[in-house]
């Protein structure tokens, strides 16, 4: 299983929509189809998403390669554009279109800078696997022998190029000789704890249990939740951290119960530009995926229907925010300034 790369000059796509019934892969020769695979979910999780906006990126290179420099660089600034108008909130996105711009500074003809920009997008996966199993070595201590950990929404490899952020703990803890189980919320309105977390998981033989979001504190006053971990979508400088809805209700309940909640993201999703998570645009999406479930209306036609996407943890609720760089202990005193360094 891959959540995407390259073969040959297409990028190919795990459809994550499809999971859990079906395993398919899409292969995209235009940034176009690229870039909608992105809007739509097809790949998602904030990592996921740079990576997929910078194999995109590499592809309108790849299209504009006969074009002379100066007109290369112009159809590149509405490539850049096109991917930027997919999803306002992870931050990773604009990250990676941020990273492949500064290709463009680079002298040279024209084919060396599409080759320059493929060879950018390739280093940005194997950086992202990299870093994730670096956030998972300083992120496991923070586990025990034992165990039951909750995560909401999907931190995994099918977030990230492989390994994963919240999940990549915990498979560095269970490498380490720890039984961990993990109590998967099922992430109304996608699901993507029921279809994802819960599938990535069974793959790799780790005891997860399926729960429904509204059920989280009912097993936090039982006891039976020793810890929490999440991704996130966007750090503000503060520590205050977007992640999927549903994120800012599990840490309100946890801090009531006294049971540690982690965030485990890379330093490209800490965002110092931004002050406070009262700053973070927050996507809103179709109503459709609130009215139906599947194929299936769930909701009275005509009725009126929100659905924010994301929504913004305070600081003062994260114990720590785990990186591949090192963890930032009690983020609501500090920030994350020095983290940036």
């Amino acid at each position: 299983m891959y959540t995407i790369k390259w073969k040959d000059d297409f990028v190919s796509i795990l459809d994550q929509r499809k999971l859990p019934l079906s395993e398919i892969y899409n292969d995209y020769s235009d940034y176009p189809g690229v870039a909608e695979a992105i809007r739509r979910l097809e790949v998602r999780g904030a990592p996921a998403i740079g990576i997929a906006a910078a194999m995109g990126i590499a592809l309108g290179a790849m299209f504009h390669k006969d074009k002379k420099r100066d007109r290369f660089i112009e159809e590149m600034n509405h490539v850049f554009d096109v991917f930027a108008a997919t999803r306002p909130t992870a931050v990773n996105l604009f990250w990676a279109i941020e990273r492949m711009k500064k290709l463009l500074e680079k002298e040279g003809p024209v084919h060396e800078l599409v080759a320059a920009f493929k060879r950018e997008s390739e280093k940005i996966l194997q950086e992202d696997i990299d870093a994730n199993h670096r956030m998972g070595a300083n992120g496991s201590g923070f586990l025990e022998d034992g165990d039951v950990v909750m995560t909401h929404c999907n931190a995994g490899a099918l977030a990230t190029g492989g390994f994963g952020t919240a999940l990549g703990v915990i498979r560095a803890a269970i490498e380490e000789g720890k039984k961990i189980s993990v109590y998967a919320c099922e992430t109304r309105p996608v699901l993507q704890g029921a279809r994802l977390t819960a599938w990535e998981l069974m793959a790799d033989n780790i005891e997860v249990t399926i729960i429904t979001d509204n059920m989280a504190a009912y097993f936090m006053k039982q006891g039976i939740i020793k810890k929490i971990i999440v991704g996130a979508d966007r750090v503000a400088a503060n520590g205050d951290v977007a992640n999927k809805i549903g994120t800012y209700s599990h840490a309100v309940a946890a801090k009531h119960h006294n049971i540690p909640f982690y965030v485990a993201a890379p330093v490209a999703t800490l965002d110092g530009e931004t002050a406070t998570g009262d700053d973070i645009v927050i996507e809103e999406r179709s109503v459709d995926e609130v009215a139906f479930v599947g194929e299936s209306q769930v909701a009275p036609e005509g009725v009126v229907i929100r659905n924010p996407a994301f929504d913004v943890t305070p600081a003062c609720l994260i114990t720590a925010i785990i990186t591949e760089k090192g963890v930032i202990e009690n983020p609501g005193e500090k920030g994350i300034k020095e983290s940036l360094k």
